[in-house]
């Protein structure tokens, strides 16, 4: 613990001597460093993949579509537009401060803590990163100690990518998280749990930190009665049970209309043993619980939900020393179940039915504002309502996850689901201060002519200003 501590106080003290020569860093200084970036983390494909594999046994494949290709993309978005993001930005100036004019110039933040969460290391931890360094800030990274192999692969190519004083990484659990915020930053992101985000939040207080917060929570779907329905069955069977459901963005609960119930389970399975067949464990496409203490966590929900008389529709099955969860439907599930309100993060699903739109937005509305919400529906009426009546980060009709992949949208929550927003331009923006700039261009301004003492004369010319400006 003594060397790790010293470690990170030779790190933090490197990166905060840099920050006043990264202020002035260019454009072309940025993209070179994100197109090594880029460069390293191709290099460390395979390393990668075989990482993940060992932490929770993930497809190459799919580490390849959710890990590596959205950091490949942000990092080409970002080289081909963060010239025109610096640039300093002209606003209007109002009739009443005439002869000056107003822009807005983008700064660093300065000092920045990145933590990340283990569900999916590589992206969000490179994505994160890429806005970083997009406003030419100092970044110190904690990664997850969960998955220990990927996080070792993280600081390698960080080490191999940037000087200790640009980026630097610390590795470790609890202790060394608790270190790292007592330490001074201009901006602290992270990535997690509301539990966790809270204590976040509070640490940065101590020194008036910014903060960026992405918490997840349950994430909702509506599935209307007019809908097509099998589309709707295989896109929810994909989002929810990829990476074992262990995504922020995952629908954690179903509300679907009472009519088409019966049809939207049947279809609902046929498609998850489409995906993963009909023995799911054998199956080389699905993932494992990340440890022994989310496994259990996730089967004491099952459990609770039996014991309070729910059902399991579908699946249940479990292997402990493998760490297997078998995808699993619960119906009929009691109010006093723990599921209905913890949020699931695993390859659980509860289904509830509702008999008028009304109904399921009631529901939404008596929950925490989630991160995502997925509607599926084919009545404009309807997703009209849901969009004005909800309060959600994101939101998705007919499908579910995909506008996270869009890094034209801002990605983030609201209140217990976070707070700040990242990809492309919006993570620029969130990692540099805005700074105002006012100029007077000429020697005479308006303001002379209502400065103390207050004559009648400038009493008029106020009211004027108060009725006509």
């Amino acid at each position: 613990m003594k060397s790790n501590s010293k470690l990170l106080s030779n790190n933090y003290e490197k990166l905060k001597n840099n920050v006043s020569n990264l202020r002035s860093s260019s454009a072309e200084d940025r993209i070179k460093k994100l197109k090594k970036l880029k460069e390293k983390i191709l290099d460390n494909r395979n390393n990668i993949k075989a990482a993940l594999k060992k932490d929770f046994k993930k497809n190459g494949s799919e580490v390849d579509l959710t890990e590596i290709f959205p950091v490949v993309q942000e990092i080409n978005h970002t080289v081909k537009n963060l010239k025109k993001w610096m640039k300093s930005k002209r606003v209007n100036t109002p009739i009443s401060l005439i002869g000056s004019t107003s822009h807005i110039s983008y700064e660093p933040k300065g000092l920045v803590l990145i933590i990340t969460p283990w569900n999916f290391p590589i992206n969000l931890t490179f994505i994160s990163l890429i806005n970083a360094i997009s406003a030419g800030n100092a970044v110190l990274i904690k990664p997850s100690e969960i998955t220990d192999h990927t996080s070792k692969i993280i600081k390698n190519i960080i080490d191999d990518t940037f000087s200790s004083n640009e980026v630097n990484t610390i590795l470790g659990g609890v202790k060394i998280a608790e270190e790292v915020l007592k330490l001074k930053f201009d901006h602290i992101l992270f990535i997690g749990s509301p539990t966790i985000g809270k204590l976040i939040m509070k640490a940065a207080s101590n020194h008036l930190a910014s903060v960026t917060l992405e918490l997840g929570g349950k994430s909702p779907t509506i599935v209307d009665e007019k809908v097509d329905i099998k589309a709707t069955a295989k896109r929810i069977a994909w989002a929810k049970f990829i990476n074992n459901g262990q995504v922020c963005i995952a629908p954690d609960y179903i509300l679907v209309n009472k009519k088409i119930k019966d049809i939207f389970l049947q279809l609902l399975v046929e498609n998850i043993k489409k995906i993963y067949t009909e023995k799911s464990q054998n199956s080389s496409s699905y993932c494992r619980i990340v440890n022994k203490k989310q496994f259990d966590r996730l089967t004491n929900l099952i459990e609770d939900v039996k014991q309070h008389d729910g059902k399991i529709y579908f699946g249940g099955k479990n292997d402990s020393k493998d760490l297997f969860l078998e995808p699993t439907i619960l119906t009929k599930i009691s109010e006093k179940s723990k599921i209905n309100n913890e949020e699931i993060f695993g390859p659980i699903l509860p289904i509830y039915e509702f008999e008028n739109i009304d109904d399921a937005i009631d529901i939404i509305n008596k929950k925490e504002k989630p991160l995502a919400l997925y509607i599926y529906s084919n009545h404009r009426k309807n997703i009209n309502k849901i969009l004005e009546k909800t309060s959600s980060g994101g939101v998705c009709i007919n499908h579910s996850t995909l506008h996270y992949s869009n890094y034209h949208l801002p990605f983030g929550g609201v209140n217990n689901s976070g707070s700040g927003r990242c990809h492309g331009i919006y993570g620029f923006r969130e990692f540099s201060n805005q700074k105002s700039i006012f100029r007077q261009r000429i020697k005479f301004s308006p303001t002379d002519l209502i400065i103390p003492p207050y004559t009648n004369f400038k009493k008029k010319l106020i009211e004027i200003m108060i009725k006509y400006f």
